[in-house]
């Protein structure tokens, strides 16, 4: 009897290996069949977006044209151009030329063959569908760049990011060794108190600083309402550097020191090193940051249209021309560059998250 259940035991483990094995399978497809529908569902907005842009107007006016750029095929007849369209007679169609439209019926020709005359067809024409190919048009593009000073925005936008990369840079990378390394009286408190900012709606903060800049120190029309704040740090970006400064041993400060390094050459020569990628993710977030940069423009250039960015420039183009497939184009032009920055540097994003998650 025992014989019989071991065997019996052993016959069941094949096919309990092999049922395991198939829903593993089946799980994973599952899985996989559910990622890939999010991430085109979460992309389709975009190609919606390039196509609509690459579009000519008559194209969006037109309810049966496809949805990809297109142009409607046309044939010329005694000097003059026809549009194209899919014409049924019975069970076939055919491609036709319309030469006289009418309600109840119409004229056509053969593109093929328009030396025949013409070919009458009843019906309605506004029921036909046109005849397309793949047809793609750079002009919304080019009136963009027509109607918009771009180098000159494109040179503010650049200045504007580097000198205050520069200053929030110099002011976190400080702060943060401050709270990584130091043992300041109340310095948790501090940190979280300054992190509670984060909390703080800018709207709440929006018109005492206006009254601050344009009112007390007139600077209306000038970058100073924009750069001066960032030399006094961010407090996301604090947070960030300083988690990866923690995760830093101390023993590497320790050994500095008995070579007699103070602590600025200990942040410069041993901590800074060993801490890039955060701080290459800290400068690529405030690059984006100040790419889209649109409320502090409007506020403090709106006067001075030779120190507007890329982002205030485009966004009163947008205003002025409400076209779907020039708004579609303006808005392409304004989020390709973040996006290849990114593709270029998404390593070192994935490095700081595995950085900055070793030690809390």
């Amino acid at each position: 009897m025992s014989e019989l259940s071991g065997q019996s035991r052993r016959s069941l483990l094949p096919r309990t290996y092999v049922s395991l094995r198939m829903w593993e399978m089946v799980g994973t497809a599952v899985f996989n069949l559910f990622v890939f529908t999010l991430l085109i569902v979460y992309l389709f907005p975009i190609v919606y977006m390039t196509a609509t842009a690459l579009m000519e107007t008559v194209q969006l006016r037109d309810r049966n044209a496809p949805p990809y750029p297109a142009m409607q095929l046309s044939a010329t007849y005694e000097g003059k151009s026809y549009k194209i369209y899919d014409v049924p007679f019975g069970e076939e169609s055919r491609h036709l030329a319309l030469v006289t439209p009418g309600r109840s019926s119409s004229e056509f020709i053969d593109p093929q063959s328009p030396n025949t005359g013409l070919i009458h067809w009843e019906g309605n024409w506004r029921q036909l569908i046109g005849v397309y190919k793949f047809h793609m048009t750079w002009e919304n593009f080019r009136l963009l760049f027509r109607s918009l000073r771009f180098p000159e925005m494109l040179r503010n936008t650049l200045l504007l990011a580097l000198i205050t990369e520069i200053g929030v840079l110099a002011s976190s990378i400080v702060v943060a060794y401050g709270f990584a390394r130091f043992p300041i009286p109340g310095g948790n408190l501090i940190f979280y108190l300054m992190i509670a900012t984060i909390l703080i709606p800018e709207k709440v903060t929006l018109i005492p600083t206006y009254f601050m800049f344009v009112r007390v120190l007139g600077w209306s029309g000038s970058w100073l309402p924009i750069v001066l704040p960032f030399f006094f740090g961010n407090a996301v970006y604090i947070f960030l550097l300083r988690q990866n400064f923690k995760s830093i041993p101390k023993d590497l400060d320790e050994a500095a020191m008995l070579d007699g390094a103070g602590p600025l050459r200990t942040l410069i020569s041993v901590i800074l090193p060993q801490s890039w990628p955060v701080v290459i993710t800290v400068s690529l977030l405030h690059f984006f940051y100040m790419w889209n940069e649109t409320r502090q423009a409007s506020l403090y250039l709106s006067t001075r249209r030779d120190l507007i960015p890329v982002s205030f420039g485009i966004q009163n183009f947008q205003s002025l021309a409400p076209v779907q497939n020039q708004l579609q184009a303006s808005a392409l032009v304004i989020m390709i560059v973040p996006v290849l920055i990114l593709i270029i540097s998404q390593r070192y994003f994935m490095r700081n998250l595995v950085i900055t998650g070793a030690e809390g």
